[in-house]
């Protein structure tokens, strides 16, 4: 797999940046950039075959509608599940939530009584599967992106069901011997793949293992693993994943749920109205079988067709080529951060099992001010918390930034990464604290 070669396909990726600087761009754990096949086949779909899909009798609307399932049957496929097991959502946020809620109503109507009308949809076998009571309990761990933390901490909250987690070691990796968390009465084990900070690939066969001695259903989050290596959600045996396209060099405004058919058979939904539906009377409504009835009112049919496309690019590179390149790139981005004086990597200080996402710190320089200088000289990090609080409270920091590498990352990108880290503790040395002229935004 040639990476020189794969630029090529990104048209952003020839593009410059301040004051003509060639973009070195390393920010692909927040958004990958999209081949010219994906703007192609989203452009197509909107020139060619726009239509509302499983509405329409005609020609173009039948159109719309094959290509919106088989995008369906690619993604699928792609990340071993069946068809049926995929639902389109706007994100994985959106995703996660879906199932979140599917439990909160399982347990309100559970909660209600049979014979309340509110819950009359809720089927009794939704009732036995999902429903939490006071005293069972949600594992998470302190790795969590706050997409796959919050919903569970207000489920929780709203069910009477304690949140407890696992906790991160030093090298921001789970800790195994806090496994142990996952008792008798956890009902849900909601984990992330691999952490978006450190990079850390989670030890998932471990932790099924235990959730499945207690009975738990696993929910996973696959967004910084579904881009970067093979994922087979049948070989991981998890019952719901959630993943996006934007960050699997696909559009933006798309995601989508996994969910195994039987438990998808049972859950409640989340979103009502159009599109879901079976029969409506003025009294009541029966839904859809699944996926249908997750996918309320017009959806986003250009974006999962760029998304097929997508998937179809990943595809022909090969993930295992896709992986085995990362691997090259994370190592490169370790040994060269470790060559820098005064900057600190936040998560394992090799390439295994970990992916090219390094979060670092440089020594008494805000991550803000770090990443105002490397965008000086036209380089993409990512600075913050990156919407994972937690595991940097864990670390002993506040924020960080972060470097993250895809399919188009190349050798000479991560040079002028580490260039311009020399660069930055050049700028912020102590003798250079009083006086002479900032970058743009920076103060010292």
């Amino acid at each position: 797999m040639n990476p020189d070669t794969i630029r090529a396909d990104f048209p952003l990726l020839g593009r410059t940046v301040r004051g003509g600087k060639p973009l070195v761009y390393l920010d692909s754990g927040a958004t990958a950039q999209k081949p010219q096949q994906v703007i192609d086949a989203e452009s197509g779909f909107y020139s060619q075959t726009n239509a509302a899909v499983h509405r329409g009798a005609h020609q173009i609307a039948e159109e719309a509608t094959e290509a919106y399932e088989t995008a369906r049957e690619t993604v699928a496929g792609f990340l071993g599940a069946d068809t049926d097991e995929i639902v389109w959502t706007k994100n994985a946020t959106e995703a996660l939530n879906l199932v979140a809620y599917g439990f909160l109503n399982a347990s309100l109507a559970a909660a209600a009584g049979p014979a309340s009308p509110a819950f009359e949809a809720v089927s009794a076998q939704a009732r036995s599967r999902f429903a939490l009571t006071p005293g069972d309990e949600i594992v998470v761990s302190e790795a969590e992106h706050h997409a796959n933390l919050v919903p569970w901490q207000q489920l929780a909250a709203k069910t009477g069901a304690t949140l407890r987690w696992i906790s991160v070691t030093a090298e921001g990796r789970l800790d195994p011997e806090s496994f142990s968390v996952i008792g008798e009465r956890t009902r849900v084990v909601a984990i992330t793949h691999a952490s978006n900070v450190t990079g850390a690939i989670t030890d998932v066969p471990a932790l099924v293992a235990r959730a499945r001695a207690v009975g738990a259903y696993v929910v996973l989050d696959a967004c910084q693993t579904a881009a970067h290596m093979p994922v087979d959600f049948h070989g991981l045996d998890v019952d719901f994943a959630a993943f996006s396209a934007h960050k699997m060099v696909g559009p933006t405004g798309v995601g989508a749920l996994y969910g195994r058919a039987e438990l998808l058979q049972d859950l409640p939904p989340f979103l009502t109205g159009g599109s879901m539906v079976e029969v409506v009377t003025m009294e009541s409504t029966s839904f859809m079988p699944p996926p249908q009835r997750f996918e309320a009112g017009t959806q986003m049919v250009a974006q999962v067709v760029g998304f097929r496309a997508a998937v179809e690019y990943l595809g022909a590179l090969g993930m295992d080529q896709v992986a085995a390149h990362e691997q090259q790139m994370t190592e490169l981005l370790l040994e060269g951060i470790a060559s820098v004086p005064g900057v600190r990597v936040l998560g394992p200080p090799d390439a295994t099992d970990r992916l090219a996402v390094v979060a670092f710190e440089v020594d008494g320089v805000h991550p803000h001010d770090v990443g105002q200088v490397l965008d000086d000289a036209g380089i993409a990090v990512r600075v913050g918390h990156h919407c994972a609080q937690p595991i940097h409270r864990r670390l002993g920091v506040h924020a960080s930034a972060r470097a993250s590498a895809g399919v188009y990352t190349t050798a000479a990108d991560v040079e002028a990464f580490i260039q311009g880290l020399h660069e930055v503790r050049r700028f912020f040395t102590p003798s250079e604290v009083v006086g002479g002229r900032a970058p743009r935004g920076v103060s010292r």
